[in-house]
């Protein structure tokens, strides 16, 4: 199931699987702290054996286009899972005052 939630708004759950899905560059120059790299381009099946399956996995972007997409994706492999898309991405996180980390 994939649900959608602004990430203004969103409070992260302890331990929370957060994938960022953009590309090497744009992760590295500012990322949610805790988001893991999982470019949209790399994604397949077998990352989904990363997260145990009753866990929901985060999925964000830039501004909001890709995580929809890499949700539709992931939920092709396993739709029983639950994927949320945080709406609006690094770029909102940013323009709301929130802190990005930066590097690999």
């Amino acid at each position: 199931m994939i649900r959608k939630q602004e990430i203004t708004t969103f409070e992260f759950p302890e331990n929370a699987i957060i994938w960022d899905v953009r590309d090497s560059k744009a992760y590295a120059e500012g990322h949610v702290k805790g988001a893991q790299h999982q470019p949209i381009d790399s994604l397949t099946a077998e990352s989904l054996t990363q997260v145990a399956s009753d866990q929901s996995i985060y999925i964000l972007c830039g501004g909001g286009s890709k995580a929809p997409r890499a949700a539709e994706k992931l939920e092709g492999f396993d739709s029983s899972r639950d994927y949320v898309v945080l709406m609006g991405g690094t770029r909102a996180v940013r323009d709301a005052g929130g802190t990005l980390e930066q590097g690999a």
